[in-house]
């Protein structure tokens, strides 16, 4: 499902891939960021962007699939962010239980599960076998700032 890469910590496999981290989602309104429930992380829903930019519009009407599939990729870094800020080091994650994917959408439009494939294949890569998830993958009719992906995810630590 995902090639495999030669670094031993989440974070050499970042650098090994030429990507780095963004700074960890900060709230938007009256929520944290992550809590935890026992072994588990959950992480409060992130919008995908770039540059501090949140990527706007809406799949089969604005973006095409591929920039979904773009975006889903920024959102799993803001992700990998989150549970960085939340423990520390990205190797203390034992294990990811869920991610749940919201696609802004058409109404027509049917490929969420791909969109959502460019969060899931990011956090294999980097978590390797820690990174294998259940999934949710949605189409919803607005998101919050008029992005186009918002996800969240559920870890075990």
């Amino acid at each position: 499902m995902s090639e495999r890469l030669s670094g031993e910590t989440p974070e050499e496999r970042l650098t090994e891939l030429g990507l780095s981290l963004p700074p960890s989602p900060t709230p938007m309104a009256a929520y944290v960021p992550f809590t935890f429930a026992g072994e588990l992380v959950f992480t409060a829903g992130v919008l995908a962007q770039r540059e501090g930019k949140v990527v706007v519009g809406r799949l089969g009407a604005d973006l095409t699939v591929e920039q979904g599939v773009e975006a889903g990729r920024l959102a799993g870094l803001s992700l990998l962010a989150l549970l960085q800020a939340a423990l520390g080091r990205l190797d203390r994650v034992q294990g990811l239980v869920l991610l749940n994917a919201y696609v802004r959408c058409a109404p027509d439009f049917v490929r969420q599960s791909d969109v959502a494939d460019g969060t899931s294949k990011l956090l294999l890569q980097v978590l390797g076998d820690r990174g294998h998830h259940a999934r949710v993958a949605v189409g919803v009719a607005e998101l919050p700032r008029e992005a186009c992906l918002e996800v969240q995810l559920t870890a075990r630590r």
